[in-house]
């Protein structure tokens, strides 16, 4: 397994069945409907235009078997130095460690940019995913309760966060983080 940084022409399809698999069978994303082709180049726009990591994890074989990116927290220009991220893994590779190395890129890619908090919303019974935030050392900030409605039932959403110790001099500017590469 490489890490890698993620291309719409080359992985947007294979991170859309991702995205889609979830969609359709979890509560990873509180989506009700597949999301579409088109969608992938919004999404990959929006990365591009932030300053925003797309890191995959691909096979000896060139399949990928998982991504994780941030993006903006809230859009006010104080929230600059904190980002909202998401990891997903193909069903075929969930349980064999991946996910601890996408975070891991996610949290040097942020630390590397600068950044000072990362922020993740996770589907409270999403145990996976809570430990392996916990384990990386992030920490339950609080719970939305009832905030989400999917497969006939109230979901409630947990948020986890990590504080890192960059920047190292913080400013109050509007410019984005610099750019960082996964290589």
């Amino acid at each position: 397994m490489q890490l890698i940084t993620c291309q719409e022409t080359q992985h947007a399809d294979a991170m859309l069945a991702i995205f889609n698999e979830a969609i359709v069978h979890s509560t990873a994303l509180y989506d009700y409907r597949p999301r579409t082709r088109a969608s992938m180049t919004t999404w990959f726009a929006a990365k591009a235009s932030g300053s925003f990591p797309v890191i995959g994890l691909q096979t000896d074989a060139g399949e990928l078997a998982g991504f994780a990116s941030y993006g903006t927290f809230c859009a006010w220009p104080a929230y600059r130095y904190t980002v909202e991220h998401s990891l997903y893994l193909h069903q075929a590779y969930r349980g064999r460690g991946l996910g601890q190395q996408l975070l891991q890129a996610l949290i040097s890619a942020a630390g590397q940019q600068g950044g000072h908090v990362l922020v993740g919303g996770i589907d409270s019974t999403n145990q996976a995913s809570i430990r392996l935030h916990e384990r990386a050392g992030f920490r339950h900030i609080g719970t939305l309760n009832h905030v989400a409605y999917k497969f006939g039932r109230w979901l409630d959403l947990a948020f986890y966060q990590l504080i890192l110790p960059t920047p190292a001099e913080p400013e109050e500017t509007e410019a984005p983080l610099p750019p960082i590469v996964v290589r």
